[in-house]
């Protein structure tokens, strides 16, 4: 550590409080007791004012604080991901395809069942469908499902049929394990991006269209509503 040099102390008077005499430095101005100057108009004794080198009164220059490296690193890739999949979801999102507004002819598709065949959109012609785009990952996924069976039931002898395309990368035994333990009664697909662009991108999961007899989709629900709101958007696809 580096020695710490002391400043010399200055001493000092002001001016005389008593006759108001200019101040006297260092030594009396007149004959007095050695070490307690005294004004040399009135002879009051000056009270000395210590100044203290100008080095000592300043304060420590402040160093700036150095920046984490770690920190900028972390906020540049946060913000480079962000950046990404904004311009990612924009690409998707189709925002001119008339699934993407909700209304107009449904895309249709074609997309293995987990039983190894394929379904079309286009073969269930005449009937009202619920495409639902959802996942085994999807956490509102696994509250939606019960009402999708319970709206199958209810409503499959009107003319609905549910559809279930799953949009994650699990693998098909992963899928079909999850549609058994949520008594899934309703044909599952396995879902391709292909698909998911033509109907606007699927931006959230779940995502659901409704689709009339006349193959118009006429209502679109993305994320996880009510059941009486998913319930309204079924009847309006049956034209009830």
């Amino acid at each position: 550590m580096g020695e710490i040099l002391n400043e010399p102390v200055v001493e000092s008077t002001q001016s005389c409080s008593k006759c108001g005499a200019a101040l006297v430095n260092g030594k009396p101005a007149v004959a007095g007791v050695p070490g307690k100057p005294a004004c040399d108009v009135c002879g009051a004794a000056l009270v000395p004012v210590q100044v203290v080198g100008a080095t000592d009164s300043m304060p420590p220059p402040v160093q700036p604080r150095g920046r984490n490296p770690l920190a900028l690193v972390v906020v540049a890739i946060v913000a480079a991901a962000m950046l990404y999949f904004g311009l990612h979801t924009t690409r998707r999102s189709g925002a001119n395809h008339p699934a993407a507004a909700g209304y107009g002819p449904a895309p249709d598709f074609t997309l293995e069942t987990l039983d190894g065949k394929n379904l079309s959109l286009s073969q269930l012609h005449g009937k009202a469908v619920l495409v639902n785009f959802w996942a085994t990952w999807c956490g509102p996924c696994r509250i939606e499902t019960p009402w999708l069976v319970q709206l199958q039931n209810q409503y499959g002898s009107q003319g609905l049929q549910v559809i279930g395309v799953a949009m994650d990368d699990s693998g098909k035994d992963e899928i079909a394990k999850f549609a058994k333990e949520m008594g899934v009664n309703y044909p599952v697909l396995l879902g391709k991006e292909a698909v998911g662009d033509a109907y606007g991108g699927v931006p959230a999961l779940p995502e659901t269209f409704f689709v009339d007899r006349d193959g118009k989709i006429v209502d679109r629900i993305i994320g996880l509503k009510g059941r009486s709101e998913i319930e309204d958007s079924v009847k309006k696809a049956l034209g009830t």
